[in-house]
């Protein structure tokens, strides 16, 4: 940096945000492997594309302040800041193929849809080769973020379908819930007057059973009187019968009674 210094303070301070955001980068991506919720690398993917996007943007600017100063320099210098600017776009682009390789395996955690993450990744790393010019790797890089943007895109809308299926599920299971303890409260009810209902039964049967003997005991009474007037009539002399109450006494009697006075 302090040789860009003396060549360009622009050229400087571009090589020091790049150098920055790389670090940045490269801890980041250390940080994700430790991660093991695949929303959060999610997001933290989301935060590292920003950063890459970061660096395509400052290798661009770092190119047109070469390419503007080109007749001020003299060979070797020229040679030297075209190597400077291969580097930073070589060690881009291998952020972007880890990226890329990070996103697939967080897709293939969600839902089955990519198989083989690594496929074409060989002739990935053939393209970064040093014969490859500047334009090439900058578009190769670019077609890289394009394609993992778009697998992250497709991550996002498998991710929001399953919270929606989550919603309508949970808002089906509380219906039920709710209907299950309407049951309940109805069965409680049922019970509550099944029990009543019984024991209406049962007080209406004590009832029943004390009417029945009361009436059996007036059905005796009054067959007692019965066969007491029977037998009076039967035979009226008997003395056992004589004095009971309600029965007068014999006719004879009293006309036996009248003629001895």
């Amino acid at each position: 940096m302090d040789q860009l210094s003396a060549i360009s303070e622009d050229l400087a301070e571009i090589d020091g945000h790049v150098a920055d955001n790389f670090r940045a980068l490269s801890n980041g991506f250390q940080k994700l492997e430790k991660i093991k919720d695949s929303n959060r690398q999610s997001r933290q993917l989301e935060d590292l594309t920003e950063k890459m996007r970061d660096c395509k943007r400052l290798i661009k600017d770092f190119d047109k302040e070469i390419k503007t100063l080109e007749g001020s320099f003299d060979r070797e210098t020229n040679k030297m800041l075209n190597e400077k600017k291969q580097s930073m776009i070589k060690e881009l682009n291998s952020y972007v193929a880890l990226k890329k390789q990070f996103a697939s395996n967080i897709e293939n955690k969600k839902i089955e849809l990519f198989e083989g993450p690594s496929e074409g990744f060989a002739e990935e790393n053939s393209l970064l080769a040093s014969s490859m010019t500047n334009e090439q790797l900058m578009d190769r890089g670019n077609h890289m973020m394009d394609e993992t943007d778009q697998a992250i895109e497709r991550g996002k809308k498998v991710v929001q379908e399953t919270i929606n299926v989550g919603t309508e599920t949970a808002a089906a299971l509380k219906a039920q819930t709710e209907q299950m303890s309407r049951v309940v409260n109805e069965l409680d009810s049922i019970h509550f007057s099944m029990k009543r209902a019984s024991q209406l039964v049962k007080e209406i049967g004590r009832q029943v059973a004390t009417d029945k003997c009361i009436m059996v005991l007036l059905v005796l009474v009054v067959i007692g009187v019965i066969a007491i007037i029977i037998v009076k009539l039967v035979h009226p002399n008997n003395q056992d019968i004589r004095d009971i109450p309600g029965l007068a006494p014999p006719v004879q009697n009293r006309r036996l009674l009248w003629s001895h006075s």
